[in-house]
């Protein structure tokens, strides 16, 4: 059994498991075309369109898998947790339960010394990625991870495509979670009106909130209330106004 990280509503939104098979099968089926289908012109834009897209759909991936550890995709505990071990395992081979014992420590003393994604020896945007990337990586992620890779080969991926529309997206997914998700919200120095939380988050603007980070740049509100599921962020964020 996973540990709940934070407390999560008695009754998840029914909206929680159409909405996290929507982001499940959306990311899938639209790597599934990129592997398997026509070739794309690399000298246009279109290619990259897809790469974007892509790593905007491994995030709500990401964000799924979260959301699962918060309790809130259904209202049924297996369930829930099962959407969660999946949406953790297609992003990067990440283990579900290491995630939320840490992700439950985060949430406990955020920007504190028992915080695992906080870096307490610098600020700096890329070192302090690179301490977290170290702190969450771990060789049977990086087996998994192998032998995924290895198996799009033996199904005959070019390994080109591989590289351009599984490795890339999934890196720069990484890369915009940690931005923000961790080092925005949470970087020093702190404001009073990042307290309680010692979180800040972005201004009001729904759409954008949506496309940078699946409404987690609403990070505030996230902490203020870590049983409102994403898609369900803007309502704390207008409330708050």
């Amino acid at each position: 059994m996973v540990p709940e990280p934070t407390p999560h509503p008695a009754s998840p939104d029914p909206w929680g498991v159409v909405l996290a098979l929507a982001v499940l099968g959306a990311w899938g089926g639209h790597l599934a075309w990129l592997l398997a289908g026509p070739a794309l012109p690399w000298a246009s834009p279109l290619p990259w369109l897809h790469v974007v897209l892509q790593m905007w759909l491994s995030t709500g991936l990401f964000i799924t898998g979260h959301d699962a550890m918060h309790g809130t995709v259904s209202r049924d505990r297996r369930v829930n947790a099962a959407v969660g071990r999946v949406a953790c395992f297609l992003f990067a081979g990440l283990s579900y339960r290491r995630l939320g014992v840490n992700h439950r420590a985060h949430h406990e003393d955020p920007t504190g010394e028992h915080d695992p994604d906080f870096s307490t020896r610098t600020q700096a945007f890329w070192p302090w990625f690179g301490t977290f990337m170290v702190r969450y990586t771990t060789w049977p992620q990086l087996m998994v991870m192998a032998l995924k890779f290895n198996a799009l080969l033996w199904l005959g991926v070019p390994q080109a495509r591989i590289l351009a529309f599984w490795v890339l997206p999934s890196l720069l997914a990484t890369v915009q979670l940690f931005y923000f998700g961790t080092y925005q919200p949470h970087r020093r120095p702190d404001t009073p009106r990042m307290a309680p939380h010692h979180a800040r988050s972005l201004s009001r603007n729904h759409p954008w909130a949506l496309l940078s980070c699946f409404f987690f740049g609403y990070h505030w509100e996230h902490h203020a209330s870590p049983g409102t599921p994403w898609w369900r962020l803007w309502r704390v964020k207008d409330a708050r106004r």
